[in-house]
């Protein structure tokens, strides 16, 4: 395949032999500190392994993503990481040759980046990587993601083209799925959601309940930043940081909740991106709640928040941590990506991007601590959904890696 052995074989101890397939993954990470990006990358291998061994296959993983500042937590015995940056896409370097060591790629977008809004240098990354993997012919996935949007016409053709040449494309939500249609008309684009759904996670539901509820809030520190800076690039009808001190002084003034606040993207680096320094910032002007420390991984933190009884979050992925354990959950949204993955699953209950201000905010989340049970049953039917939307990622996946085996 590809002008290489794709497959060697393993023997097992029944004397079996079993091909191995190497699967790149393509923006993902396993040492990030947004836990969103981690969640994705331990959910669609998860996805990706058990698809793998279904076709009868033995799989091992490359994992591309951004260079990060923390350090690599220690990797899993079928994964090997090469870090993304300008160097590494150079002819020749380290992209160029992870690509020719796949049988195939499953490229996850950091789950929202595959678009222009962030700037043409975060574009060019994304983009460049997406053409050395066709370049090199290799299948193509776009895992489940945001797709766009897209405003210049250069952004729109180099898109509609890498598009053309994947062999399949998954939408997270319906609005990525028609950016997706009406630049790519004639691609393979599927309507999936959120793999980070499917991450695992020790269940703590039996501390819910409690005489003293639990609170959780996730306070963005990109939100935050943005809001104190005056910027607004994000098109808040509130001042977002206003709001967030408001709803502390708000929950703290209710002698039966116990406020948590919680991290869930932190960066020794960009300041401006850090739930943690906002989180610490905030436990010393409010000194009755509890400051829960930084999570050591993904797992670790949907983990701990299904045991809160109610999740206020600005990270989406903090969101579906909360939801996919049964946690009511309010989000805060900043982009489309909220209400269209949510709303593909019957979710309302959602701070919007505009049509309130500060008090109509901290009015919403206040009323949905009275309206938790129904949240709930939301979520539960909701979950029900998430299953049939991965069922045609997941057979996918397997048709592919079936495919790439019978070519050897």
């Amino acid at each position: 395949m590809h002008g290489r052995a794709a497959f060697f074989d393993e023997r097992h101890g029944d004397g079996q032999t079993v091909r191995t397939i190497t699967i790149g993954l393509l923006w993902h990470s396993l040492n990030s500190g947004n836990l969103g990006i981690g969640a994705l990358t331990l959910a669609n291998l998860a996805i990706a392994r058990k698809a793998a061994r279904d076709a009868g296959l033995s799989p091992r993983f490359v994992i591309m993503g951004a260079r990060e500042a923390e350090p690599a937590p220690p990797a899993f015995p079928d994964t090997r990481m090469v870090p993304i940056d300008w160097r590494a896409l150079t002819p020749g370097g380290a992209i160029w040759r992870a690509m020719g060591e796949v049988d195939c790629v499953l490229d996850i977008g950091a789950g929202d980046s595959f678009t222009d809004i962030y700037g043409p240098r975060r574009f060019a990354f994304l983009t460049l990587t997406k053409l050395l993997a066709i370049a090199r012919d290799r299948p193509l996935v776009l895992s489940p993601q945001t797709i766009g949007p897209f405003t210049g016409s250069g952004y729109k053709a180099v898109a509609a083209y890498i598009m053309r040449r994947s062999r399949a494309v998954f939408a997270r939500d319906e609005a990525s799925r028609a950016a997706a249609l009406t630049l790519a008309p004639d691609s393979d684009v599927k309507l999936a959601v959120d793999v980070a759904f499917e991450l695992p996670f020790v269940d703590r539901s039996s501390l819910r309940g409690s005489s003293r509820l639990r609170v959780g809030v996730n306070v963005s520190g990109l939100l935050f930043a943005d809001a104190e800076g005056g910027s607004n690039r994000f098109g808040l009808s509130y001042d977002y940081a206003v709001f967030t001190r408001r709803l502390l002084t708000a929950l703290s003034e209710q002698p039966a909740i116990d406020v948590h606040l919680i991290s869930h993207a932190t960066s020794a680096h960009i300041k401006t991106d850090d739930d943690g320094a906002v989180a610490d910032r905030l436990a010393r002007e409010f000194p009755t709640s509890v400051r829960v420390p930084d999570f050591t991984g993904p797992s670790e933190a949907k983990s701990y928040i299904s045991g809160l009884d109610l999740l206020v979050a600005g990270r989406m992925h903090a969101c579906i941590a909360a939801f996919s354990s049964g946690v009511p959950v309010i989000p805060v949204a900043y982009s489309r990506k909220f209400t269209g993955l949510f709303g593909l699953l019957g979710y309302d209950a959602m701070v919007p991007v505009t049509g309130v201000d500060e008090d109509d905010a901290v009015s919403l989340v206040m009323r949905a601590m009275a309206e938790r049970s129904r949240l709930a049953s939301a979520e539960e039917a909701g979950t029900a959904r998430v299953e049939s939307l991965l069922a045609d990622y997941r057979a996918t996946l397997r048709s592919l890696f079936a495919a790439v085996g019978d070519r050897v």
